[in-house]
């Protein structure tokens, strides 16, 4: 059986400066070329943020990042769905910022990575307003997940539990768990699989009986991964199902982003 894949956890860039692969002198990538990565391996869109590894810490330089993603997918249309940073150290900016991505058509707020862009506590006041203006519009929140950062997610959910909201990178033993836990306490808290975790054997098993398939997403946090590594995890596992392949392949992200 042949899957439809959506990378729902991607960093696309237009130039040196927001490529985020550390091998990326090796590895032939451009702008030009990065459908045609995807495509040789059967993902048909890929979702997320422009992103620098340098800090971020000017709120012009967020937007400049928005900005480009914007660019992005005038150039590989329906193949990208942008996402886009905002800020709880720039509120009013943020709030204008997730209106004018609404009136595009926007429906994806991150990957935000705190860490990147000078602020740290998901359950601040200023993030709560952030996030209450993202539900206005029914967006969807992708979040960096952290050990440091698992507090103040879980404060965070406990009063915004009318955002879908998806934690990035299931990590190792530990982390895993505290995501699987509080996926069990808020239905609106799904985990995407990039990054550490999935070479795990019985991670995406594990994940599944605990908390269902249909709150698993594909993602491969592309240029920093292989994508290839992240659809051999799914693919070939022996314990998951076709029909268990496909909700976590696309039919998830569908559901979520309306597409």
């Amino acid at each position: 059986m042949s899957f439809e894949i959506i990378d729902f956890h991607t960093h696309p860039f237009l130039d040196v400066r927001t490529n985020i692969c550390a091998h990326k002198d090796f590895c032939r990538m451009s702008a030009d070329n990065t459908r045609e990565i995807f495509a040789s391996l059967n993902v048909t869109k890929i979702c997320g943020s422009v992103n620098s590894l340098s800090k971020k810490t000017a709120w012009a330089d967020i937007q400049k990042n928005n900005d480009e993603a914007l660019k992005l997918r005038e150039q590989y249309g329906d193949f990208y769905i942008p996402g886009f940073h905002i800020n709880p150290n720039y509120v009013d900016e943020s709030i204008a910022e997730i209106k004018r991505m609404a009136k595009l058509g926007i429906k994806l707020v991150g990957e935000l990575v705190p860490y990147l862009d000078g602020w740290e506590d998901y359950s601040s006041e200023e993030f709560s307003r952030l996030l209450g203006e993202a539900a206005k519009h029914n967006m969807v929140v992708s979040l960096h997940s952290w050990d440091k950062y698992d507090n103040s997610m879980d404060n965070m959910l406990q009063n915004h539990r009318d955002i879908i909201v998806v934690g990035a990178h299931p990590g190792e033993y530990l982390d895993f768990m505290r995501h699987i836990e509080r996926m069990k306490r808020f239905e609106n808290y799904y985990l995407d699989i990039s990054g550490l975790g999935p070479h795990r054997y019985g991670m995406l098993r594990r994940a599944i009986d605990e908390v269902g398939a249909d709150r698993i997403l594909f993602g491969s946090d592309f240029p920093t991964c292989s994508p290839a590594t992240f659809i051999g995890s799914v693919l070939l596992d022996p314990l998951l199902t076709d029909s268990e392949k496909e909700q976590i392949f696309s039919q998830n992200a569908k559901r979520l982003l309306r597409i």
